[in-house]
């Protein structure tokens, strides 16, 4: 499972960083399966690295530059004068921590369980401070893997657990057929074409969105077809749509194991072990290149 560059929609298996020639764009999200990468945590991935960076901000903006004590006087006065009116905020300064405070606990959500604010308080009072840090950059970096994991660990494991649950209940509803392998799949619209075959490649237009409702992709808003060999997709999108006749279009709900597993998109929208619902709309089926 590779992702592409981040330009929104379906992309063709990248080699190299470059998409399929006969696919217009790529994108977060990709259907293509394959080796999925190591997985190694990266500190951008997460909540707590954009925490970081805002924090590196902050500090850098609070960090005294030197310069005559008279000019920095007159700065503030100046600064001061055009503060808000915020009530327990006076002074331009008060309102700027407490903005980059905000910030700051937004992006912190996702981990807050994971973090002692104690400790989060004291790095930042003793780097302000100008004190030697507790902690050296190495060991930084060790910490932040070691949080990566435990928060991917918990968000697959709420996400699997979802996922069970939701897909136990949709199967239930009338209309709502579930194969095998786990696939779910309702009709919407059924067409009078042929059926692909597992080596075939496809035309389609779709809309992904997660249990909760959020689109990630949606090829029908480019007004662009998308254009894959089902030998390359993810195994639910290949099972899903050698069902459909040409002309039909069908909702498909992908359990994780059929999707993205416990890799997810890293650095994109699917989570680990997220469920996935699909509207599709079987346009063709592609001729053999040898044949056109």
């Amino acid at each position: 499972m590779r992702t592409g560059a981040h330009h929104g929609g379906l992309s063709a298996r990248c080699s190299s960083g470059s998409c399929d020639a006969r696919q217009s764009r790529c994108c977060d999200f990709t259907l293509y399966s394959g080796d999925s990468p190591t997985m190694s945590f990266s500190v951008r991935t997460l909540s707590a690295a954009m925490a970081a960076t805002t924090l590196g901000l902050a500090l850098a903006a609070c960090t005294p530059s030197g310069g005559d004590d008279a000019s920095a006087d007159a700065a503030t006065q100046t600064a001061d004068g055009e503060a808000l009116d915020i009530e327990g905020l006076k002074g331009s300064k008060a309102q700027a921590g407490y903005m980059i405070g905000m910030e700051v606990a937004r992006t912190l959500e996702p981990v807050q369980e994971e973090i002692d604010a104690d400790a989060l308080f004291m790095a930042i009072r003793d780097s302000l401070a100008g004190k030697p840090m507790l902690m050296t950059d190495e060991q930084a970096a060790q910490v932040a893997e070691q949080l990566g994991q435990r928060v991917t660990d918990r968000i697959a494991s709420d996400n699997a657990e979802e996922g069970r649950k939701f897909l136990a209940e949709n199967g239930s509803k009338e209309g709502i057929t579930t194969t095998e392998s786990g696939l779910q799949y309702e009709v919407i619209s059924e067409g009078d074409g042929p059926r692909p075959k597992a080596d075939d490649t496809v035309r389609v237009h779709y809309t992904g969105t997660l249990l909760d409702g959020t689109v990630f992709d949606d090829s029908t808003a480019r007004g662009e077809p998308v254009v894959f060999p089902l030998e390359q997709v993810v195994p639910g999108w290949s099972e899903g749509l050698t069902l459909m006749p040409v002309g039909s279009k069908y909702r498909l709900w992908i359990p994780s194991e059929l999707g993205y597993g416990e890799m997810g998109t890293p650095g994109g929208p699917i989570a680990p072990n997220a469920t996935l619902v699909f509207e599709v709309e079987l346009l063709g089926i592609e001729a053999p290149p040898a044949d056109r």
